[in-house]
């Protein structure tokens, strides 16, 4: 009986909240159509996210990297991210700029917001970034 109350909850909980846990990030396809590969993770709990990501050349050496982390909302195909937290630097790469070494922390009144629109299917995740980016992550 503890067995299928836990599983029951356990469904439910997956139901409501489907982007729950890590997904590792597969593919990061930039606004002009250049695909680039990426390694890391992102994860998410009930309420908080925090992403750890790399995009790498072809050998799979770091190019650049960013760790970011805040909370988030999830309705319907809409996914908004509160960034509490940013490290990010990187050479140019590709079709991207440089980017310096930066790094912040916000109060959660003064968090970025970054609304974006999520493909959420059973084990794939495409995140559609308001830059026209996208990256693709798989469970």
């Amino acid at each position: 009986m503890t067995f299928m109350i836990l599983f029951v909850a356990s469904a439910l909980s997956a139901a409501a909240q489907p982007i729950q846990g890590a997904w590792r990030p597969e593919l990061y396809v930039l606004e002009d159509g250049a695909e680039l590969p990426v390694d890391g993770r992102i994860f998410f709990s009930e309420t908080d996210w925090m992403v750890l990501f790399f995009v790498t050349d072809d050998e799979g050496q770091p190019r650049r990297g960013s760790a970011e982390g805040g909370t988030y909302r999830l309705e319907e195909d809409r996914l908004e991210f509160t960034h509490h937290y940013h490290l990010s630097a990187g050479e140019a790469f590709a079709s991207l700029a440089e980017a310096p070494l930066r790094m912040s922390i916000a109060g959660s009144n003064e968090a970025a917001r970054e609304p974006c629109r999520v493909e959420l299917g059973e084990d794939v995740m495409t995140i559609h970034f308001p830059s026209g980016n996208r990256m693709r992550f798989r469970r």
